[in-house]
């Protein structure tokens, strides 16, 4: 018993290493959004290679799973005489967002306008709840698969409220307890009570933001299903990819990169219906908050080259001509051209 909290005590006072990473890994990217409660396995599983790819230290070709459920489906073989290889710099947390899961369920019963006392909102924030936690289930157990030993974290279960759809209190002690274990918490977009409108819901996006701000990362990633920002939407076929956007202190923006003397500040947003947290406007707003923090964000598009540059930090102060993506940082890190 002694030894155990000895052991308990050394691993609270060592000092905790700097975060490298926080990814948001877009529910449009890992889910099909246009259908009902549907993962792209595809896509979610690339994330998951790529994540633990940038993770390592060394090149190391054995996976140790750690998906030992049933429902994994895989045969559970655990030899107790070789203890696994692990090097990874576990040292990123992740957040998603929903995708097809629980847009559907909030917008229907109108989670995010508030009223939680009215029958079909309570009704809807249950089942909210119900889809992005089973969601979050599932992008665990997938990182746990390819070795990388996650943990989920559920804001509504930690406490986080709002007031008016702004954070009122969020408690991160989870999140930092699980980075100083060696665990990489991933968060998700929620369903939470709120102050004045009794509830609301909490995006993947502004959850980033405040972990940002509290933690301070290296860099931050956003994948999504697009390359980056375009200066309207990306299936216009005239549509420009805005690789490098520079903000200011008063949280301005404007575009470096490409320099198109015609390109204004303001940039074509569309949101689907169902999206209940704002979609791509909200990406770039959080996005330009973090950067004004002094921490570069990078936007992709997941399970391509460029996110894993991306996500291993490889993108850099001048953003390379080959990688496909938006660059938003702070205007006093924007290298002249």
């Amino acid at each position: 018993m002694a030894e155990s909290e000895s052991s308990n005590q050394t691993l609270k006072s060592e000092k905790p290493k700097p975060l490298r990473c926080i990814v948001k890994l877009g529910g449009a990217a890992i889910t099909c959004k246009n259908e009902l409660e549907t993962i792209n396995e595809t896509n979610l599983r690339l994330f998951c290679q790529q994540l633990r790819e940038a993770m390592a230290r060394s090149s190391v070709s054995k996976v140790f799973g750690m998906d030992w459920s049933r429902l994994s489906g895989d045969q559970i073989v655990i030899d107790d005489d070789e203890e696994p290889a692990f090097d990874l710099d576990t040292n990123f947390i992740v957040v998603h967002g929903a995708g097809s899961f629980g847009h559907f369920q909030a917008s229907r019963s109108g989670v995010h306008k508030g009223g939680l006392q009215r029958p079909l909102v309570k009704a809807g924030f249950v089942a909210t709840r119900i889809s992005v936690t089973a969601l979050n289930l599932e992008i665990v157990r997938a990182l746990a698969r390819e070795g990388v030993p996650s943990v989920g974290v559920s804001p509504f279960a930690s406490g986080w409220t709002t007031s008016r759809r702004n954070i009122a209190s969020a408690d991160a002690s989870h999140v930092s307890e699980a980075l100083h274990a060696g665990l990489v918490p991933v968060l998700h977009g929620d369903a939470v009570l709120d102050n004045l409108q009794e509830c609301t819901i909490l995006s993947g996006d502004v959850i980033i933001r405040h972990l940002a701000q509290l933690l301070l990362p290296e860099y931050v990633v956003f994948l999504t299903d697009v390359l980056g920002v375009y200066d309207r939407p990306p299936t216009d076929t005239n549509a420009i990819l805005l690789k490098e956007i520079a903000v200011d202190e008063d949280g301005n923006w404007s575009i470096v990169k490409p320099l198109l003397g015609h390109l204004k500040k303001e940039v074509e947003i569309t949101v689907a219906a169902h999206d209940t947290t704002g979609g791509m406007e909200t990406k770039i707003a959080e996005a330009a908050a973090i950067a004004k923090l002094g921490i570069d964000v990078y936007i992709t598009k997941a399970g391509t080259v460029h996110s894993l540059r991306a996500l291993k930090g490889e993108v850099g102060d001048n953003v390379p001509d080959d990688w496909l993506g938006t660059a938003i940082r702070s205007v006093k890190q924007v290298r002249p051209l």
